[in-house]
């Protein structure tokens, strides 16, 4: 049976879908969460919202992002942008008591705003829901407040500064949630490089078991769906604890295996490039020396 996918265009859809009273505005709206409620007919529906998403939640129950599901027992915040989809699944759990608090942000809202830019400079807009930020009381507490002040801005201050005052609540709210992410990557070091071994794991396999003739260089979305991580996700973890993005480190791998067979066989420059998965040896010449600063025939005869 063919999932069905419904479209949310507006937040006075979302509140109706969800039990709620219309909203204050409807551009902009902070809900409690503890008083929505899922109807038996959206168990199994795809959700895909045309407006931002911003979530403290706790004892939500199973939800499915992307291609992940995620129980939301413990609080986590979790963002979803215009476009993306969230599957609600079968809640078996008892005694569920759902709370937190959901911001929905349409782009209308924003437009022509300072936020309009510079919240798609935000990678968790992309993450998938397992890599949510789980927080601690303290960091719960603060944004909770933010919350808190964006919530009477809507529900009892609309005037002539209210959108100001709103937007510039919002743009304290991600900075913060940017600022804990990056705590979140520290703090879980053993995760992170055990990811870093699989990585390594993961290129390895690729670029020795002589496929990238045939498959084409390996990509930043193939490498993250191999880990199964969103690409965004990856690159982050990766540029926080070596320095290098995904990319650069699939450039790296490329490139020291370059080097060992223009080092240790007889091919030449345009069979290598096509055993590593490039399509135009001009483009692996050009790679190769922007690392190395010598082109591969003069990496080889100077190593010889």
């Amino acid at each position: 049976m063919k999932t069905r996918v419904r479209r949310i265009e507006t937040i006075s859809e979302f509140h109706k879908i969800r039990g709620l009273s219309n909203p204050h505005h409807p551009l902009v709206s902070l809900i409690d969460y503890g008083l929505t409620k899922i109807l038996p007919e959206h168990i199994g529906e795809q959700w895909l919202f045309n407006f931002y998403s911003i979530g403290i939640k706790r004892n939500v129950g199973p939800l499915r992002y992307g291609q992940k599901e995620y129980d939301f027992d413990n609080g986590i915040l979790s963002f979803i942008a215009p476009g993306q989809l969230l599957r609600v699944e079968p809640n078996n759990k008892k005694n569920l008591n759902p709370s937190g608090w959901l911001l929905l942000i349409h782009q209308d809202y924003i437009w022509n705003t300072s936020l309009a830019k510079t919240i798609k400079q935000y990678d968790f807009f992309d993450y998938a829901i397992n890599e949510a930020l789980f927080m601690s009381e303290k960091e719960e507490s603060l944004l909770e407040g933010i919350m808190q002040n964006i919530k009477r801005e809507i529900e009892d201050n609309i005037d002539n500064f209210s959108q100001n005052i709103i937007i510039a609540q919002i743009e304290l709210l991600l900075s913060y949630s940017e600022r804990f992410y990056q705590r979140q990557f520290i703090t879980r070091k053993k995760n992170n490089h055990e990811i870093l071994v699989r990585l390594e794991e993961v290129l390895n396999h690729y670029i020795n078991d002589n496929t990238p003739g045939e498959k084409g260089l390996p990509t930043v979305q193939n490498v993250a769906s191999e880990l199964h991580l969103s690409p965004n996700y990856l690159s982050g973890l990766l540029k926080n604890l070596t320095g290098l993005n995904t990319q650069q480190h699939i450039h790296e791998k490329l490139i020291a295996k370059a080097k060992e067979k223009l080092s240790t066989t007889d091919l030449s420059v345009s069979e290598i490039a096509y055993e590593l998965g490039f399509e135009h040896s001009q483009s692996f010449s050009k790679l190769f020396k922007s690392k190395t600063n010598l082109s591969p025939s003069k990496f080889r005869v100077s190593f010889n």
